[in-house]
């Protein structure tokens, strides 16, 4: 186990890298500029070459040759267009919101989409079940910003029950988080109904009920732990995209995370502050997939992450013996005069008399 995970752990900074010139080509070869945010208004263009002078972003190599070696110290550079910040800054303000925010929208989701899922699997074919169904399909169906519209139009505007955006007390997150785990509940119930069929069925769910265990007891200790295993691997996306902020909510309820300043980052052209956030997003998705594989050892322990994909020394012995047993049989073929025939199915050792091979070879021409 330490093996697979310093393995996977000393992969980060390859795919990091990787990741960091894919965006920074997009973000190069787009159209705009962060020193002339508004294009009807044209800078100076001295002025427009000292600032891209000071701030090493004349040409493609200057920028990569100056940030980049930054960014390995903890430092991603000062923002393009939040004069007097830094991305850390904005980065050190924002990042806690969103995690706050993604936090509560993933205990929704995870808590109310395995019951929902449970329930709907116990009682297959029900109007629970059916309705669960339908819910679930609308939840992955509609986007964010119609969900977080619809809740801002009943429960702010008519209800007066919650604020329609803002950012501070309790009240603030309950509709956010609504919005933001409405589809990952929807998709974590459709993952829990489906897994949870399968177990239902399976033989040590009818040992479990002969040994004259609970039903619930069943369901919620023997099942659930084996139809998990889905919906824990849904859970590490998912969770990187809900932590590191959700673009479309967080610009509809106008909260300050991670998700609002990158939107206002592509909108201004402000590459340190994009490359920034694209940073942030990948190692918290990297990290959250290394925790969903060593999760799986300590749910399931028949699980083991550090098997190879590779044949074992007994399979490879087997495929010479075969190849070999083929050999002999077209040397016979060669030796007797007889046309070719497709091999034998034997197992090594096998002695095979001339009348059942003369008979072989009649029934295959």
């Amino acid at each position: 186990m330490l093996k697979f995970l310093l393995w996977r752990v000393a992969q980060f900074p390859l795919i990091i890298a990787v990741i960091y010139l894919i965006t920074f080509a997009l973000v190069w070869v787009a159209p705009g500029t962060p020193f002339e945010p508004n294009p009807d208004r044209k800078m100076d263009p001295v002025a427009l070459d000292q600032l891209k002078h000071e701030y090493h972003a004349e040409h493609w190599y200057t920028f990569l040759g100056y940030y980049p070696l930054r960014m390995l110290r903890g430092d991603l550079g000062p923002s393009l267009s939040y004069h007097g910040w830094t991305v850390n800054d904005v980065i050190r303000y924002s990042l806690p919101v969103s995690i706050t925010l993604g936090l509560f929208g993933m205990t929704i989701a995870l808590v109310f989409g395995t019951l929902i899922g449970t329930l709907g699997a116990v009682n297959r074919g029900g109007f629970f079940d059916n309705a669960s169904l339908i819910a679930a399909l609308v939840g992955v169906s509609l986007p964010g910003f119609v969900v977080a519209g619809v809740l801002i139009a009943v429960f702010s505007d008519n209800l007066h029950w919650f604020p329609s955006g803002g950012w501070g007390g309790f009240s603030n997150m309950v509709l956010p988080a609504i919005a933001v785990g409405v589809m990952p509940l929807a998709y974590i119930a459709r993952l829990t109904r489906a897994s949870m069929i399968d177990v239902l069925g399976a033989d040590f769910v009818r040992t479990a009920r002969a040994k004259g265990l609970a039903r619930t007891k069943v369901i919620w200790f023997h099942c659930f732990r084996n139809a998990f295993l889905p919906v824990f691997s849904f859970l590490g996306p998912a969770a990187a995209a809900t932590l590191t902020g959700t673009f479309v909510v967080e610009q509809v309820f106008n909260i300050p995370g991670l998700g609002l300043h990158f939107v206002n980052s592509i909108k201004n052209r402000d590459q340190t502050l994009i490359l920034g956030t694209v940073m942030i997003y990948s190692i918290f998705l990297l990290t959250f997939n290394l925790l969903v594989d060593l999760g799986y050892a300590f749910i399931d322990p028949r699980i083991d992450v550090t098997a190879k994909n590779k044949c074992t020394k007994e399979h490879e012995d087997l495929a010479k013996e075969m190849k070999k047993c083929e050999r002999q049989m077209e040397l016979k073929h060669l030796r007797s005069g007889w046309s070719a025939a497709p091999p034998l199915p034997l197992r090594t050792g096998m002695r095979v008399s001339v009348p059942i091979l003369t008979l072989y070879n009649n029934n295959h021409p």
